[in-house]
């Protein structure tokens, strides 16, 4: 875990600089413990993925604050986030990625971290950092606790409120606050055994809590000067994995569980005002257990276990408006599980903008991953897709020119668990139904690979889109609301009608040649588009062959491919 300088090293200030560092440090950390954190996962089900859900949800708040800053950047060299705005995007990025029991809980606490550092001014926060800092994790505890429905002591909870006493007491600068939080966290971690049965018998520190010294160690370490995971974990050393029992090593591989429990675990956001949130809780704290309900400002993340899922989605969907509804089943938690069926031999995991695409792209075999409008999925995602498809060998389709670096960083970490993974750099989702037509099992993995890249590289794709505002572009100044045509990634020709902007876009794309083209429609397209394009084909470039699909994805009205 990340280990901050000693006492006498003089800290940073508590700024958006220091969120950032805080974040990136805390998502190094979690990476090389996950797998420690998942094998020690027995509270409140067994299921071992505490530390992959941690993992993920620091990436989100992660990606959030990175997001703000890159905003700040196209403004101008000198512009920069201010502390508010900085932990403010941590938070809702927190919230909106939260995953699981232990998650949620995080991202709880880090809101009402939040509520505190942005209500401050950059005066307080300079003057008084240590002082606001105190409350700030007070402020995260309180919260967290609200947001439980039956809290349970030896869990992440109680290592939560240790390490705000303990920042309650120092005296110093932010740095010192941090390292004293983070060094009782450690301390109240070894203690979750006895004050939790499950763990006891289990002979585990409670896995929750142990994420959360991680996230508390890179806090101090943000604080006290560290810029990288590798200057954190300088010299560091490692936390005890295991609680020994009267010295006896515990046995990973026969851990008990917490006992039979529901059999689901349900999570959704919910967009909903307070009162119905109120309701909410008392309807779900008695149909399940395990229930987190935590956010605020309309917008919440709910965490059940249930034996009834739908019954739990229905009264998210009475309350406000449920979406991104993840539904989990446990698969006999806490009794004999089933044997785990051997992997396949390969998979496709396929990134996609739109319904249409995924279910084209499910029904051709593949795994897919949903892209959604503006917000790109985290290499953590891609790597639990790459493992949810339970295969020796993954091609993997970003179908995206921007999720490239993204891709082939899951893509490196699904390798270094044992998975044969190749990376085909589809630039567009055109590319990669091209590359999914010619897939086959039967052949090589070698042999597939080469066949799939070669499919998506002999196929050109543009996409339409309507221009948000003014700009200048290859093709000429565009002006909010033309639609433009962009060939291979670069705009090629400015319209101001969809229909009449493909066609130019097509003769422009067939006067090299092709034989195929692929119309993919997006959400709200009418067909009567798909026609017109399909008789203009027809009429001006005979022997090429037109097919529609509709995709349904709201970041381009037209996609087009022609092999």
């Amino acid at each position: 875990m990340p280990q901050p300088p000693p006492d006498s090293v003089r800290g940073c200030p508590l700024d958006a600089d220091a969120v950032r560092t805080w974040c990136a440090l805390a998502l190094d950390a979690l990476g090389r413990a996950r797998e420690e954190i998942d094998a020690i996962n027995v509270y409140p089900v067994a299921d071992g993925d505490t530390g992959t859900n941690l993992y993920l949800t620091v990436e989100s708040a992660a990606r959030a604050v990175d997001a703000v800053f890159d905003g700040h950047a196209t403004t101008g060299p000198g512009s920069r986030p201010g502390l508010a705005e900085a932990v403010r995007a941590m938070a809702h990025g927190a919230l909106i990625g939260a995953r699981g029991n232990s998650g949620t809980i995080l991202a709880q606490l880090l809101r009402g971290m939040a509520e505190v550092l942005a209500a401050a001014g950059d005066e307080e926060h300079r003057e008084a950092g240590a002082a606001l800092l105190g409350r700030a994790l007070r402020r995260a505890v309180e919260s967290a606790y609200e947001g439980v429905a039956r809290p349970v002591e030896g869990t992440v909870l109680t290592v939560a409120a240790a390490a705000a006493d303990a920042a309650s007491t120092v005296a110093g600068d932010a740095a010192a606050v941090a390292r004293a939080a983070h060094e009782r966290a450690r301390t109240a971690l070894q203690d979750t055994p006895g004050q939790l049965e499950v763990l006891g018998r289990a002979g585990v520190v409670d896995a929750g809590g142990k994420g959360l010294v991680e996230v508390l160690g890179a806090l101090a370490a943000a604080l006290s000067g560290a810029t990288t995971g590798r200057d954190a974990a300088a010299g560091a050393p490692r936390a005890t994995r295991v609680w020994q029992a009267e010295g006896c090593p515990a046995d990973l591989g026969d851990t008990p569980s917490a006992g039979g429990g529901p059999a689901f675990e349900v999570i959704y956001l919910l967009d909903a005002d307070d009162d119905a949130v109120a309701r909410l809780r008392t309807r779900l704290d008695a149909l399940g257990e395990s229930l987190v309900v935590v956010g605020g400002d309309g917008l919440w993340n709910v965490h059940v276990h249930v034996d009834d899922a739908g019954a739990a989605v229905e009264a998210g969907i009475e309350a406000g408006r449920p979406h991104r509804v993840r539904i989990t089943h446990f698969g006999g938690a806490g009794e004999e599980r089933t044997r785990v069926p051997e992997p396949a031999q390969r998979a496709v995991v396929a990134l996609v903008p739109g319904e249409g695409l995924a279910t084209l792209c499910a029904e051709a075999g593949a795994t897919v991953v949903a892209v959604r409008p503006g917000e790109q999925p985290a290499g953590g995602e891609l790597v639990e897709a790459i493992r949810r498809a339970h295969a020796r060998e993954v091609v993997l389709l970003p179908n995206d020119a921007d999720l490239r670096h993204t891709a082939a960083a899951a893509a490196e970490q699904a390798r270094a668990e044992g998975v044969r993974v190749a990376l085909i750099p589809t630039r567009s989702p055109v590319q990669g139904i091209a590359a999914l037509a010619v897939h086959e099992n039967a052949r090589r993995f070698d042999e597939d690979v080469v066949a799939m890249t070669s499919a998506a590289g002999a196929t050109r794709y543009a996409e339409l889109t309507v221009a948000e505002r003014q700009s200048w572009t290859m093709a000429g100044v565009c002006q909010a609301g033309d639609v433009l045509g962009l060939i291979d990634g670069d705009v090629a020709v400015i319209g101001t009608d969809l229909a009449a902007t493909a066609r130019t876009v097509l003769d422009r794309m067939l006067a090299a040649g092709g034989e195929m083209v692929t119309l993919v429609l997006g959400e709200g397209v009418p067909d009567a588009v798909a026609d017109g394009l399909r008789r203009h084909v027809r009429r001006g470039h005979l022997a090429v062959d037109t097919v529609v699909y509709h995709g349904g994805q709201r970041s381009a009205p037209l996609l087009i491919g022609i092999e």
